[in-house]
């Protein structure tokens, strides 16, 4: 993820007048002049490759812009009334819950029908999304009201959510969710109204109760008997609601200026998701399947996950500062000549299919099932890649072919990797089979 910054911070960062802060190697969105270390600006975009971020469910808002950073980590007793972006990144969090587990309604448990996946792919998630935040769809329960949601996709459609409603399995899938999501709502309240309140202590120890709260909602997720019998998809729906609960769960440490704990909270969310989405695309059984999961990863992959990574580099930037440092941004001047605001999305990309589609049928012309699959994988476990490269290079050794050196192999792409890696495992198990003929 790049950011971007308004055209005279931009040019001070080229001619080497400013500096982009980074920490632990990732960009925290601001700039400090290179001779006397203020704050001169930050950010006002971001993009991801060609595109600007637009992450599916992780609320840009959780980025703070620099001077609300140093100012509510300063003196967070006098700013947290204040605290919008935490107001709007819950109620962001609440909207893509609600989309999230509405979607389960279609993929129920079990096998999933095709054309009920394509119902509720990446692309149409997008705009589900942009629908009830316009408040275009009935809610009740967590739920929205797919049959209105889903109006123009035609009969069958209409069918298997009937279907699904009358699945015994799935209604008892949709009783663990409804409380879960109904634990989420109250904290989310109990929240709005205890970051108001002027006694400290009493503050802190209802925020501490709201952090109770959103546990419990997240246990109900974690339910083991959501993940018995269902598809991936169906998993990894379940496992973004639980993603987007522990970032629920991250901001009430933040609310009470504890950056060690936001950082863990973070670190761990990460190293969870990493581990959760290995473990959804390893049960995936069909191209079906993948067609589904493989567009929605990337997204989040590619957008969430840096968001969330960002976030993490801002808090340690934060917690890494001495006092001297701290005074010095205090007194830091921002340039208000040119716009500053509120990272921009250009939401009517929503309408348009996701990059992450056009290039993962770009790859299906390509790659078949298990390498399409590993490219996948190799998104959160760069070493299955080295692995693959270190064999290809063993083999094409004996195999002759001098070109294939782990240099080479380092720059060639993941589909390159993959594909060859499966060309030698191929050619590796018909030898070793005619060998054991002979034997």
């Amino acid at each position: 993820m790049l950011f971007e910054f308004t055209p005279t911070i931009k040019a001070g960062i080229e001619a080497g007048n400013y500096l982009e802060v980074f920490s632990n190697g990732v960009s925290t969105g601001i700039a400090r002049d290179t001779a006397t270390g203020k704050l001169v600006g930050y950010a006002i975009s971001a993009r991801v490759g060609d595109n600007l971020v637009s992450p599916l469910f992780t609320p840009v808002q959780f980025l703070m812009k620099g001077a609300n950073m140093v100012q509510t980590y300063i003196d967070f007793q006098k700013n947290y009334r204040e605290m919008s972006f935490v107001q709007v990144g819950l109620k962001s969090l609440q909207t893509n819950i609600e989309i999230l587990q509405s979607t389960t309604d279609l993929i129920g448990v079990g096998t999933v029908a095709s054309v009920a996946l394509k119902a509720v792919n990446l692309h149409q998630i997008l705009k589900l999304k942009k629908g009830v935040e316009q408040i275009r769809f009935e809610v009740k329960n967590g739920f929205i009201n797919l049959n209105q949601a889903l109006k123009d996709q035609g009969a069958e459609i209409r069918q298997i959510i009937e279907d699904v409603a009358q699945d015994i399995s799935f209604e008892q899938h949709r009783i663990v969710l409804v409380q879960g999501y109904t634990l989420f709502i109250q904290a989310h309240k109990q929240l709005q109204a205890a970051i108001r309140l002027q006694d400290f202590s009493q503050r802190n120890a209802e925020i501490a109760e709201v952090r109770s709260m959103l546990l419990k909602a997240l246990a109900n997720y974690t339910n083991p008997r959501l993940l018995e019998e269902i598809s991936a998809p169906g998993r990894l729906r379940t496992f973004e609601c639980t993603w987007a609960i522990e970032q629920a769960i991250a901001t009430t440490y933040q609310v009470q200026n504890e950056m060690s704990a936001v950082s863990d909270c973070l670190w761990r969310l990460c190293d969870k998701i990493s581990e959760q989405t290995c473990m959804v695309i390893d049960s995936c059984q069909s191209y079906d399947e993948l067609d589904f999961i493989f567009p929605e990863i990337s997204r989040f992959r590619n957008h969430d996950f840096a968001i969330l990574k960002t976030w993490q580099a801002q808090v340690d930037w934060m917690r890494s500062l001495s006092k001297s440092e701290i005074e010095l941004l205090v007194n830091s001047d921002f340039n208000t000549s040119e716009a500053a605001h509120t990272f921009y999305i250009n939401q009517a990309t929503v309408l348009t299919i996701p990059p992450e589609q056009l290039a993962y049928e770009d790859l299906t012309e390509k790659s078949h099932f298990y390498s399409l699959r590993d490219q996948l994988i190799y998104m959160f476990k760069p070493d299955l890649r080295f692995e693959y490269e270190v064999y290809i290079n063993e083999q094409a050794s004996i195999a002759g072919y001098k070109t294939l050196v782990l240099n080479n192999l380092q720059k060639a792409s993941n589909l390159a990797v993959t594909n060859l890696y499966y060309y030698f495992k191929i050619r590796d198990e018909s030898n070793t089979e005619e060998t054991l003929e002979y034997v």
